[in-house]
């Protein structure tokens, strides 16, 4: 993708850059600079998105039909540039990034006009249903049963590391509603309008960062009408690998991860090593950085060509080959950023992570961030369908 400087694209640039320098409140600031994961802090990344959704540019990778930007591919990269240089905070995916666009395709009409608004809006957040205890890499194995009655389906079982449910007013999630053949094919794909359903119970989980970002869910005889499936009875399985390309492959992750290397390079330049001048300076640190350096700009073109529409964005396998990049690239970088910061970043700063505390961070910004940011990123590899899997999934789509 040709991204190479033009009268057009410069004042757009200029125009997004002010807009972000003023928009975001001294909180909304706050909470990008305490983001430990791909969620950020709720509250303010929720606030944040209804300023941007004001300004009309909460999606801009919709369709202009249902509220998106309308912009070209060129300024949504740059868009997504200027958003990192000022550590902003990451507006929730689960709602953008994966039902949205899952309703515009497979939804019906009345779904979309129900759901989609408040997506583009901020005023839902939905959260994803998917794993359980038994039956998280092997999905497929879900037990949670959803029984036809009346216009209804009753629901019994649970769901595991439920992303922010504790917060979420709506879900989508994969129910069981048959056990005969295949076991994919007894999947079904259903919308939850609410999450204070009779019988339905929600209970955070303390992750290793100290957050309680994921939960449990409980279902007990819970009903959800039969017009909240999307797509066939039984065919839930095709619906949710649709979902998981929005979820694996669906926007630009390289300036993100571009900026979380620029700061680990900005603060080693300022750190002694401890054997004369600062850590930047030490070799072997120079040797591990510049094959980051070298390995992120393989993936910021390969990126690049498949959010311009390059073929390669049609491959069955690019959803996979894009989440295996991006999440192993990712824990490279939380590794390095905890090496920057040592034993500053040992300390348990909970109290100082969260948005208004007032309490200062020991060690600086980053070393408040890296070790949380280290421990949530060993999920990466995991969520989404494990790097296995997708290894699996590319081994086939190339035998075929």
């Amino acid at each position: 993708m040709d991204i190479a400087p033009n009268a057009d694209l410069e004042k757009f640039r200029e125009e997004v850059a002010e807009f972000l320098d003023t928009a975001p409140t001294p909180e909304i600031r706050e909470a990008g600079r305490k983001t430990t994961s791909v969620f950020g802090p709720f509250d303010q990344v929720m606030a944040w998105h209804r300023i941007l959704h004001a300004r009309g540019w909460s999606a801009p990778d919709w369709p202009v039909e249902h509220g998106g930007t309308g912009w070209s591919v060129e300024q949504r990269y740059v868009f997504a540039e200027e958003y990192q240089k000022r550590g902003l905070p990451p507006l929730l995916p689960n709602g953008l990034r994966m039902i949205g666009p899952l309703l515009m395709e497979l939804g019906t009409p009345e779904q979309q006009a129900r759901h989609l608004p408040g997506i583009l809006s901020g005023e839902d957040y939905w959260t994803q249903g998917y794993s359980e205890p038994g039956a998280g890499s092997d999905l497929a194995s879900l037990s949670t049963m959803a029984v036809p009655d009346g216009d209804d389906y009753v629901l019994n079982g649970s769901k595991i590391w439920t992303t922010y449910a504790h917060h979420a007013n709506r879900m989508f999630l994969l129910v069981r509603t048959s056990r005969e053949g295949r076991k994919q094919r007894g999947i079904t794909f259903l919308l939850l309008d609410r999450m204070d359903l009779p019988g339905l119970e929600v209970r955070p989980i303390i992750g290793l960062d100290g957050a309680p970002e994921q939960c449990e869910v409980f279902f007990t005889d819970v009903r959800v009408p039969q017009a909240n499936r999307v797509g066939a009875e039984n065919d839930g399985w095709s619906v949710a690998k649709q979902l998981l390309k929005h979820e694996r492959g669906g926007s630009a992750h390289s300036p993100m991860l571009r900026r979380r290397l620029e700061v680990a390079r900005a603060v080693a330049a300022e750190t002694p090593s401890g054997f004369g001048g600062s850590l930047a300076d030490d070799p072997a640190f120079q040797r591990d950085l510049g094959e980051l350096e070298a390995e992120l700009a393989s993936y910021e073109h390969f990126e690049k060509l498949a959010i311009s529409g390059h073929p390669i964005a049609k491959d069955p396998a690019y959803p996979s080959l894009n989440k295996v990049m991006s999440s192993e690239l990712t824990q490279r970088i939380s590794v390095l950023m905890t090496r920057v910061v040592g034993l500053d970043g040992l300390a348990d700063q909970r109290e100082a992570l969260h948005v208004g505390s007032e309490v200062e961070p020991l060690g600086g910004d980053l070393a408040l961030v890296a070790m949380p940011y280290y421990l949530n990123s060993r999920a990466t590899t995991i969520y989404a369908g494990t790097n296995e899997v997708q290894r699996d999934l590319v081994a086939r789509t190339l035998r075929s």
